[in-house]
């Protein structure tokens, strides 16, 4: 079904170009600091996650477009899409090897994190899952851990950013649907690993 509503389609633009994987995990990250560090604390625990992970990958994605390796920003194209994933599973595992280098501690967020995007990659052989609505469905579930009420809310804008990704012709819904089962499944384990290991 096509829709051509033009305020539909307005809305839909500004839901999907604001709530994208980045933009919303930078969100989870400032509102864990906030609950959880200090300034310093936060800063010493956010500089690396920013600068190791979100300004290296939002450059990787800006470079490649630039350069006509990538159609958009989004990625649409499944093919580009895989090293794209690649590029993103190297910056997490780096980023990894020096918070715990640092804190002598596991990040399970961002490990968990990591398995999402090893299974995202799996699947894009076959689907080009949406990671608009994967990665949102994770960060519901990271939101949860620390705030369930914005958890629950956060779980249904992944639903709302889901169909606006179908509305964009971004993606089908079997595509959505792919990407959302993916992110339930991990992070249905990572909430029992935080009960288990963390509290």
């Amino acid at each position: 079904m096509e829709i051509k509503n033009p305020l539909i389609l307005s809305l839909s633009k500004v839901i999907s170009n604001f709530f994208n994987p980045l933009v919303s995990l930078v969100i989870y990250f400032f509102y864990y600091s906030y609950k959880n560090y200090t300034w310093e604390e936060a800063s010493k625990k956010f500089l690396p996650i920013l600068l190791l992970l979100i300004i290296p990958v939002a450059l990787w994605i800006y470079r490649n477009v630039k350069n006509g390796n990538y159609t958009n920003m989004d990625v649409s194209n499944r093919k580009q899409r895989h090293s794209l994933y690649i590029f993103i599973i190297i910056a997490t595992v780096i980023f990894l090897a020096v918070d715990f280098y640092l804190h002598k501690e596991m990040d399970w967020a961002i490990f968990m994190l990591c398995i999402l995007l090893i299974l995202m990659q799996v699947s894009n052989f076959f689907i080009k899952s949406s990671m608009h609505t994967s990665l949102n469905i994770y960060v519901a579930a990271l939101f949860f851990t620390i705030e369930p009420a914005i958890g629950i809310f956060w779980f249904f804008l992944s639903i709302l950013i889901g169909v606006t990704r179908v509305i964009l012709k971004r993606h089908t819904p079997k595509e959505v649907l792919s990407g959302g089962a993916i992110a339930i499944f991990v992070s249905l384990i990572y909430l029992v690993m935080v009960n288990a290991i963390i509290f």
